[in-house]
């Protein structure tokens, strides 16, 4: 009988975790294809998405984001892999400070780096008036597909060489020594043995750069002025100055949808053609770099990062310029944080604390149960809650926004500009990340240790408390800390449900942006540069651990 009812407790958790992703996911994901194809009349209609497929104007959109999304996702394998590469196999000086550096450029929220590249490279940018006023160079234009490329690029490689890293390190050093024994060297070995090695985490990363590039809002919507993007579109459809268009910003949220699975689906079956396992019994060691190919190796990684971090460095630089609206002044104050506190900055971080730690803690909850579930409770009902909290991993911030305002924007909810509802979305977008670390990590560890706990006297309530959480919580920090600061640094989503009471950093930093009061944008910005900081060498000193696992 005690048994059953432990079980009975666990079906009643998966029920529980089913109809929440109904109600939060599944009901407003409905609600958005409605909202597509029902007329204001009531009546059945496609002409939405008959509207969309006859204007070129809307389906560049499509092409636009297709053509940055691809070339991002290429230059920043061809950026991220060397690199991943050289800190792996090889002794690179500062390589710790350089692997944190680069994960802080791929923390920050991407529409910063957007900002601090005009600020560096714009028409009136402290580069291009150098190398134009000082040496006659001109360096062009910063906006449109260039800039777009060029910012999240060197925002994404970073993803590259995190993912690219774990796998370097699951080579067997046994297999290097066989393909030199066998005159298999250099480039060569690379191309033939390490990347075709690597070939599921490449596509994993490729996919990962591809959704976070095509989802991004925020630097499109700087840079991109005649090149506008589908995320772009989807929120001028939203809340543009031309009125409001639920009807079509819906149809057009549903096609993102379908753009995005479309994409995940291919990936999910080109991994499927190289799927194999590997073991590091004898992992691989790092040799000494010296001579000319040492110093490329290091000039290749320090220039890199260096390049992709001096966006963050100038922002905290400009925070603290003299600055009045759009135009930085001689000399140095603590004006522009003056103007912040007068500007929500205390709500922006009262704001962003709260619901970061309240996303945050239901995520963890969440994510351990479902990671259990999956791993030791396996059923039908347990796979299928598993896919659903994927399912927002494919899904651009804008559509989820979109989809929550259709949904809970009217009575008997009426959430508009709450926190709540910012809360709700902000778990639904980020709880992936967590839930496939926990996941991973629960994998990892043996069952008979749960078993050795409860043929000890351990309930398995009590085991699951003080054996099984325990053993989960580096990966649980892993996905945790990603998680925390997608959720700070979280645009895209936001800017569809907040108002003024539920403003954030990240959205504090944007309106500041686009209203041309840059001081106060640096101001904002830097604040959130630091808790992006400070939140990595938390989970670095917490874990013992160079690394972030992803």
């Amino acid at each position: 009988m005690k048994t059953k009812r432990k079980f009975e407790l666990w079906t009643v958790v998966s029920l529980v975790l089913l109809a929440s992703f109904l109600l939060f996911l599944v009901y407003p994901m409905f609600g958005l294809l409605k909202q597509a194809v029902i007329t204001p009349e009531g009546q059945f209609s496609l002409r939405e998405f008959a509207k969309f497929f006859s204007k070129s104007y809307y389906t560049d959109t499509i092409l636009n984001s297709v053509k940055v999304t691809v070339t991002v996702t290429i230059v920043s394998l061809l950026l991220g892999i060397p690199i991943a590469y050289f800190y792996s196999f090889y002794k690179i000086r500062g390589a710790k400070a350089l692997f944190v550096l680069s994960i802080l450029c791929s923390m920050s929220a991407p529409f910063i780096g957007a900002y601090s590249w005009i600020m560096l490279l714009g028409r009136s940018g402290a580069i291009t008036q150098f190398l134009e006023g000082v040496l006659g160079i001109s360096v062009g234009s910063i906006y449109g597909f260039k800039g777009i490329l060029i910012v999240q690029s060197l925002k994404f490689f970073p993803l590259v060489f995190i993912y690219m890293n774990g796998a370097f390190k699951n080579i067997d050093n046994t297999l290097m020594e066989a393909s030199a024994n066998m005159g298999c060297t250099g480039v060569r070995r690379l191309v033939s043995i390490v990347l075709a090695l690597s070939m599921p985490t490449i596509l994993a990363a490729a996919l990962m750069v591809f959704m976070q590039a095509f989802a991004d809002f925020g630097t499109p919507m700087l840079l991109g002025e005649g090149f506008q993007t589908f995320p772009v579109l989807i929120y001028n459809q939203y809340l543009g100055e031309n009125g409001q268009n639920f009807n079509f910003a819906a149809a057009l949220a549903t096609i993102a949808i379908i753009i995005t699975a479309i994409v995940f689906f291919f990936q999910k079956w080109a991994t499927s053609r190289f799927k194999f396992s590997m073991n590091a019994l004898h992992p691989v060691e790092k040799k000494d770099c010296k001579g000319i190919s040492g110093f490329l190796m290091h000039a290749y990684c320090y220039i890199l990062v260096a390049v992709a971090f001096m966006p963050q460095l100038y922002i905290i630089y400009l925070s603290f310029r003299n600055c009045k609206g759009a135009i930085f002044h001689p000399g140095f104050s603590l004006g522009n944080y003056q103007l912040a506190v007068k500007k929500l900055l205390v709500r922006s971080i009262k704001n962003t604390a709260v619901l970061g730690v309240v996303a945050l803690a239901i995520i963890i909850v969440i994510a351990v149960l479902i990671a259990y579930l999956v791993v030791r409770r396996s059923s039908a009902l347990n796979n299928a809650i598993d896919t659903l909290s994927m399912l927002p991993y494919i899904m651009p911030g804008a559509v989820i926004g979109l989809a929550l305002l259709i949904a809970f924007g009217k009575k008997p909810f009426a959430l508009t500009g709450t926190l709540a509802i910012m809360a709700i979305s902000l778990v639904i977008r980020r709880l992936p990340y967590t839930i496939r670390s926990a996941t991973a990590t629960l994998m990892q560890i043996s069952m008979s240790i749960e078993e050795a706990s409860i043929s000890l006297g351990a309930s398995k309530a009590k085991t699951f408390v003080k054996i099984t959480v325990p053993m989960m919580a580096n990966g649980i920090l892993s996905g945790a800390i990603l998680s925390w600061v997608a959720i700070v640094t979280e645009l895209s989503s936001s800017i569809i449900l907040y108002n003024n009471k539920s403003i954030t950093l990240t959205m504090s930093t944007y309106v500041a942006i686009t209203r041309g009061n840059y001081g106060l944008a640096a101001a904002f910005a830097a604040i959130l540069t630091v808790v992006t900081t400070v939140s990595l060498l938390i989970y670095l000193w917490v874990s013992k651990s160079e690394d972030v696992s992803l």
